[in-house]
């Protein structure tokens, strides 16, 4: 990836949607140029797709919070993640180091909601144990290019 590249996913970073003869006005090539780069940044994998960004206030969800699951045993990554899925409510999970197995982040229409999807988690066959902290404000939330 070089110089170009990175400007083109910056660009890509802040308005997926632009069209590629702009993206090339921007960094100086042709829309054919521009769109040879993403494809090709597509194929090695630098590129996963394009996504829309949601504002959870609009879509009333008004609560998130982080959700630190304890897991009985060892279990395997990818049948935690298999769990995972039937709770909509989790909209990341990653596994991590030190005394918990993953961390979640929850969004909610509030707290009602909230405490049902933690123990929906509970219920899980994987899980022990969870540790939750409620969001209060966001202070950075940006995409990383």
């Amino acid at each position: 990836m070089d110089e170009l590249d990175r400007a083109i996913v910056q660009r890509l970073v802040r308005d997926a949607r632009s069209t590629y003869g702009r993206i090339g006005a921007e960094v100086s090539l042709s829309a054919p140029a521009v769109k040879r780069r993403v494809d090709r940044l597509l194929r090695s994998g630098a590129i996963r797709g394009f996504t829309a960004v949601l504002d959870p206030a609009v879509l009333e969800w008004s609560v998130e919070a982080y959700v630190w699951v304890y897991c009985e045993g060892a279990p395997d990554p990818e049948e935690v993640r298999r769990q995972l899925e039937d709770v909509p409510e989790v909209v990341q999970a990653t596994t991590i180091s030190g005394t918990a197995d993953a961390v979640l982040r929850l969004q909610a229409r509030d707290t009602a909601e909230l405490e049902r999807a933690v123990r929906r988690l509970r219920a899980l066959p994987t899980v022990a144990r969870t540790e939750s902290a409620v969001v209060l404000s966001r202070l950075i939330d940006r995409p990383r290019s």
